[in-house]
């Protein structure tokens, strides 16, 4: 476990993105607006990220673009939108790499996250670069519930796989693919994630 005091005090040129495009077809309304401590799941993502030490910050916003804006406006990140978000995660992922290229040549790598794990900080975030920096691993991956993924950690040399996933596919082809290059960081909360009703109603009986 890397210690948080230590992922504190780290800086690179780490970028992140989060990927917001969705249409939630399973909740039946927009989950990235739904609210969780007196905030919008997607403007809670936005903040924790802003407040890790990843630079730049690229928001990719799809379906329910124009309300999303309004949640997101004020604070310091570059908003992109993923025009063809209905045909996948990958697309976004896409639009993503893209925008954050543009933003920074410089960029060693990046930060994937999404907006439906309400339990996401930036010592989560945090964790991931100091271990990137620490381990010399090309992948860092958030490990929950007996399986790597999202937030994770990809260095600049998987780029192109990130952009070359079929638009259905996720950062977990790429996790798997090359997964003797990942290394995990325990995020036990990064299994509660929102994607039914259900799921919501079950996260605002939660104590935590």
């Amino acid at each position: 476990m890397i210690n948080p005091l230590q992922a504190e005090n780290v800086t690179s040129a780490i970028g992140a993105i989060v990927l917001a495009a969705g249409a939630s077809t399973r909740m039946g309304q927009p989950k990235q607006l739904l609210h969780f401590q007196r905030r919008s799941l997607l403007h809670h993502t936005v903040e924790v990220v802003v407040a890790s030490v990843c630079k730049p910050i690229i928001v990719v916003l799809g379906a329910y673009a124009e309300k999303m804006h309004q949640e997101v406006n004020q604070l310091p990140v570059t908003v992109v939108e993923n025009p063809q978000w209905h045909e996948g995660m990958g697309a976004s992922i896409q639009v993503g790499i893209t925008a954050l290229n543009a933003a920074s040549e410089e960029s060693e790598g990046v930060v994937l996250t999404l907006c439906d794990q309400p339990f996401v900080s930036s010592d989560v975030i945090n964790q991931l670069v100091a271990a990137y920096h620490s381990t010399g691993q090309g992948i860092i991956a958030s490990g929950y519930a007996g399986t790597l993924g999202v937030p994770a950690l990809f260095s600049r040399k998987f780029f192109s796989d990130l952009m070359n996933l079929q638009p259905t596919s996720g950062a977990k082809q790429v996790i798997k693919k090359y997964s003797h290059e990942v290394f995990p960081v325990p995020f036990a909360a990064g299994a509660i994630d929102i994607d039914t009703p259900q799921d919501y109603k079950e996260l605002q009986t939660r104590k935590d």
